[in-house]
């Protein structure tokens, strides 16, 4: 029998250790290490992992050979498109989010929707019968689906060479436990192990493994930080569980760009693509109500219009408030303090709430021009036309700064019917408006936008 004994963890790098640290000697966090236990014989030399006769050598740079990734559809236009245009073959992506937020769903329908390859759905949460229900509630069938529960790693990956899936999908990665080790499903170690099986399962054989991650009370994905280290892609699946819609975007991709996202509505019937972001963010906008403003912004390489809502008010308790939702606090603290140093708007000892509709979060500097202008028009108490949208990043002088791909802007303003958009005039070098018919104004400060807009 095997001797057995304990090592301490760090919960954020790895870092292992004989003994319990206050502080971790390698990422420096403070109260990290956790105790697990752990087997000796795993020290033992792994004979499985090649020869010397396969063993790497090597080579220039100029003898490697130099291919375009091969990629196949996922079925799922979104997520084809947050992953770079389709699933590399071989590649681990690993899917996190907050409970209920609907990745088990995302996977699910992923894997009923490659009709024409065999998946191989592995869950350790659900059971047969409970997964049967959510594919007849999403309304798919697919006969090429096997469904495996189970949560030994070593029995997955005996399967999986049985059934020679086209791309395997776990739920969760926090659920398996592999004979390696003897500490419980869950803990570091674990995670670790079978995280490194199922890698070289994928990279050995060329099938895309997804996994599905859990997520801690910090916001991070459970588990070491090594698991989104040794992935090639890690994608978060966010929204607010009050809200329809689910955004789904990349944090690490290696065969493709982090800056897209793809946005799910969640329905009774499951998730939802929504092609066409702008015209649902804007279905159910107030026409005739102050303190609300469009903006012309841009995710990746998608333009699409977001509705800001901005209400100021007298402070009732002494102690000014200001609130954000959807949009970086800080930003709007600075924004509120370019208003009263600049323009001359005295916000001191008034609240300050700002929401952006349709539960989205937004970082695309542009947005700061519609901002400060709902709060203005909700400190005035005048409205601003509903066929105006606005683009232009915000400076501490209260210089309106230039944005990016602006044509695409204004491209998609015009598209839905905006009569006129406000940039800044610093864009105005090398842009063609003869073609244009939406009226664009260029503004170079904000006390411009006002005296357009307030008079």
């Amino acid at each position: 029998m095997a001797k057995t004994k304990t090592a301490y963890f760090c919960n954020n790098c790895g870092f292992e250790s004989t003994k319990w640290l206050g502080k971790c000697t390698s990422c420096g966090e403070w109260n990290t290490f956790t105790e697990e236990i752990i087997s000796t014989s795993k020290k033992t030399k792994n004979t499985t992992s090649g020869t010397t006769s396969t063993r790497a050598k090597p080579l220039s740079i100029s003898q490697i050979e130099s291919s375009d990734e091969l990629r196949f559809s996922s079925g799922i236009s979104e997520l084809n498109r947050v992953l770079g245009g389709g699933i590399v073959p071989g590649a681990v992506v690993l899917i996190g989010g907050e409970p209920g937020i609907g990745k088990s769903t995302l996977a699910l329908q992923l894997a009923l929707k490659l009709k024409n390859s065999t998946t191989l759905y592995v869950s350790g949460e659900e059971s047969r019968k409970q997964i049967k229900l959510r594919a007849q509630r999403v309304d798919d069938e697919n006969d090429n689906c096997l469904i495996l529960c189970e949560t030994s790693v070593e029995n997955i990956l005996i399967q999986m060479q049985n059934a020679t899936p086209d791309i395997v999908v776990i739920d969760s990665i926090q659920t398996l436990h592999t004979e390696r080790v003897e500490s419980s499903p869950g803990s570091i170690t674990q995670i670790r192990e079978s995280t490194n099986l199922l890698l070289r399962y994928a990279k050995e054989s060329n099938v895309p493994v997804f996994l599905i991650g859990h997520i801690n009370k910090e916001g991070s994905i459970a588990g070491p930080k090594i698991l989104e280290h040794i992935v090639d892609t890690v994608l978060q699946f966010e929204g607010d569980r009050n809200h329809l819609y689910r955004i789904l975007r990349a944090t690490k991709n290696r065969f493709g760009s982090t800056s897209e996202l793809g946005i799910f509505e969640m329905r009774s019937d499951g998730l939802r693509e929504v092609s066409n972001p702008s015209e649902l963010l804007l279905a159910n906008r107030a026409e005739t109500l102050s303190g609300v403003s469009i903006s012309a912004s841009i995710e990746g390489v998608r333009p699409f219009m977001i509705e800001v809502q901005a209400l100021v008010s007298s402070a009732a308790y002494g102690t000014p408030q200001r609130s954000s939702t959807g949009f970086d606090l800080r930003r709007l603290n600075m924004l509120l303090a370019v208003l009263e140093k600049r323009a001359g708007f005295r916000l001191g000892a008034k609240d300050v709430f700002l929401n952006i509709a349709g539960g989205i979060r937004v970082d695309d500097p542009a947005t700061d021009l519609s901002i400060i202008c709902s709060v203005l028009s909700s400190d005035q108490d005048i409205e601003i036309s509903s066929e105006v949208c606005f683009a232009g990043e915000v400076g501490l002088s209260g210089e309106i700064r230039p944005v990016s791909r602006v044509e695409q802007r204004i491209r998609e303003a015009e598209k839905l019917g905006f009569t006129q958009i406000y940039i800044s005039k610093y864009n105005k070098k090398g842009l063609s408006t003869t073609k244009a018919k939406i009226k664009i104004s260029f503004v170079a400060k904000v006390e411009e936008v006002f005296q357009e807009l307030f008079g």
